[in-house]
């Protein structure tokens, strides 16, 4: 009878970095986070759970929102990069819809989840993220509490909009400096002044 194969229940950060396509850093910093469950051997080596690794990359986007990231690419030598996370499927439709109007050549990312959207942004950040607050799962301040703590994110412009008022905020929390806190409904003129802004600098 030929051995039986058994799969290990752990990995290393660099197993964990490889299975997942971001760096090994970005592991670490999930792990610090709370978003990858860990544990350090005696010698002091970080073991990543495998059944954590693989809850990420089974963690998809709702099939009636999206089958995957939804990418609207304008044409021009040099794209800014925009995602947009949101777990209502109409408003994101709506962003959808309104940002393709803008004359900003843009690459638009959709998420419908946070879990979704910081493994997207493992691979590479967008120049602006616009981010709802209150959503399912890990919320909008988790994520931000994240991203707060990547070097790689230093560069992004980040922007909340959410429904929640100002003391609600700042009762869960707040988000970190530099976070721009916009209100609901979806204020698109502010958005485009602020697109408009990061693109003048992905420009130069």
């Amino acid at each position: 009878m030929p051995p039986i194969a058994v799969e290990k229940s752990f990995c290393t950060t660099r197993q964990a970095a490889t299975l997942l396509g971001v760096s090994v850093g970005t592991v670490q910093l999930w792990v610090e986070s709370g978003l990858l469950q860990a544990w350090k051997t005696a010698g002091g080596h970080r073991r990543v759970l495998r059944d954590s690794v693989d809850s990420l990359l089974h963690k998809k986007p709702a099939a009636a929102v999206l089958s995957g990231p939804t990418v609207v690419i304008a044409s021009s030598p040099r794209r800014m990069r925009i995602m947009v996370v949101e777990d209502d499927p109409s408003l994101l439709r709506l962003y959808e819809t309104q940002l393709a109007r803008w004359t900003i050549p843009m690459e638009l990312t959709l998420m419908d989840n946070a879990i979704s959207a910081l493994l997207h942004m493992g691979r590479g950040g967008p120049d602006l993220l616009i981010t709802d607050l209150h959503m399912p799962g890990m919320d909008g301040f988790g994520m931000l509490r994240v991203l707060n703590q990547s070097p790689e994110m230093a560069r992004t412009k980040m922007v909340v909009v959410s429904g929640l008022d100002a003391d609600e905020v700042k009762a869960r929390g707040g988000v970190p400096t530099g976070v721009e806190v916009l209100a609901k409904p979806i204020p698109f003129a502010q958005l485009l002044s602020i697109a408009q802004g990061v693109a003048r600098q992905v420009a130069n």
